[in-house]
């Protein structure tokens, strides 16, 4: 009894989990979460910014030991009366010392090159929240297709059950029956699609909520259509929203980076050497103190640094024109798309406030007309097929009107 008592508590709490419905933001901050794209990109910015840890390591020192100025005959390595011994044995060491503001720079550079990844995060993750919406959306559309085909299942059913009472009973003609039996039957065929689709859909969720494909998911049935008639798409919008814009700039400040990197390494280094000899055949110890320098800046050996710096200088021209043209481009998709939004929300009120509800109406008053046999099946199965067009065409536009709200949201990068 007890192992009842609890097994069926556990499936009531089971079945509670599968009910919960899961709202969209709740999906958005799951993929923000836990999609794959976040470790790898994560993974990659750490692994520049442990790169960067090096930027200030110095040359290492080189180290040499050898024969100094010592004869080919090894009889006068030896000292021979007051004759002292020619020839030593030389150990060296010599280190170069690289300039405090080249290390700046290159510490400066190899710390900005993980913000572009950054950025290519950020725009990875708002083609997924764009997608995700786009399947949570779809997936409300499909459910209220759904209640509307069942529903109009429930109209054919009654006119067939009706014709057939009627065609018995020799009370009426037979010519809408199979319209209405072939009506009935597209009617499921699209209840399977829809349901199929509805499937599709909440396997996408699911992966890209890095989620089991196959885990009970349900949606929050509400939407909201946003109003975008006081947004102005201009440049400040998108420098400030987009990422790829952002990525862009990181991009120039990375070339300007490079560019005072190689300014850098036109300026001389300087360094040390040290010797110490140890003399054959009585010889004292000797060393050796130089001090050294390179000059980089000298005309045959600065052309690659100057040929570099010119190059930089015309790649950030040419990533400041990308950037312009893409802000032109996005602001005219996004006035576009406005506009084309603004035109789907005053059709779905008209078909809302007019058309559907008078051919609800008209379906009716039809139906009643049938019922008391002053209107044939022909005109209550047109009624009826009017209504179910027009329900029709205004999911299309829900779906095309939610579709551009989420890629004005895409080009804005709004969650």
């Amino acid at each position: 009894m007890k192992k009842l008592i609890i097994t069926g508590a556990l499936a009531l709490l089971y079945t509670n989990i599968d009910a919960q419905r899961m709202p969209l933001p709740a999906v958005i901050d799951s993929i923000a979460a836990n999609h794959p794209v976040v470790k790898m990109y994560n993974a990659e910015v750490r692994s520049m910014d442990a790169a960067a840890k090096g930027a200030r390591s110095w040359m290492p020192p080189t180290v040499g030991a050898g024969f100094f100025m010592t004869p080919y005959n090894a009889k006068l390595w030896q000292r021979d009366g007051d004759m002292l011994g020619m020839g030593s044995v030389a150990v060296s060491v010599e280190q170069m010392f690289p300039n405090r503001k080249k290390l700046d720079a290159n510490e400066n550079l190899m710390k900005a090159m993980s913000s572009v990844e950054k950025e290519k995060l950020f725009a990875a993750l708002n083609e997924n929240f764009q997608d995700a919406k786009k399947l949570y959306y779809s997936s409300i559309v499909l459910d209220k297709k759904l209640k509307v085909v069942k529903e109009n299942e429930k109209m054919l059913d009654f006119m067939i059950r009706n014709a057939e009472i009627r065609y018995k009973n020799g009370l009426g003609k037979i010519s809408a029956y199979y319209k209405a039996k072939a009506a009935l039957g597209s009617s499921k065929n699209m209840q399977l699609m829809y349901e199929n689709d509805l499937r599709v859909n909440r396997i996408r969720l699911n992966a890209l909520m890095g989620r089991d494909p196959l885990a009970p998911l349900e949606i929050e049935p509400e939407y909201n259509l946003n109003d975008y008639s006081l947004e102005t798409f201009g440049q400040d919008l998108f420098y400030q929203n987009r990422s790829d814009l952002r990525g862009i700039d990181r991009e120039i400040n990375i070339a300007k980076l490079k560019q005072d990197l190689e300014k850098q390494n036109l300026k001389p280094e300087f360094g040390v050497k040290f010797e110490n000899m140890f003399g054959f055949g009585g010889q004292p110890m000797q060393f050796s103190l130089m001090l050294m320098a390179k000059l980089p800046f000298v005309s045959w050996a600065s052309g690659m640094n100057k040929a570099n710096i010119e190059s930089l200088k015309l790649k950030e021209e040419a990533l400041q024109a990308q950037k312009e043209m893409m802000v032109n481009e996005y602001s005219g998709m996004a006035y576009g798309m406005r506009n084309e939004l603004e035109l789907n929300k005053n059709q779905l009120k008209l078909y809302e406030d007019t058309i559907i509800p008078a051919l609800k109406n008209n379906y009716k008053s039809m139906q009643l007309g049938y019922e008391q046999n002053t209107e044939e099946l022909f005109m209550l199965y047109d009624a009826w097929e009017q209504l179910n067009m027009a329900q029709l065409e205004y999911f299309e536009i829900l779906t095309k009107a939610l579709q551009t709200q989420t890629e004005i949201d895409r080009l804005i990068e709004r969650r």
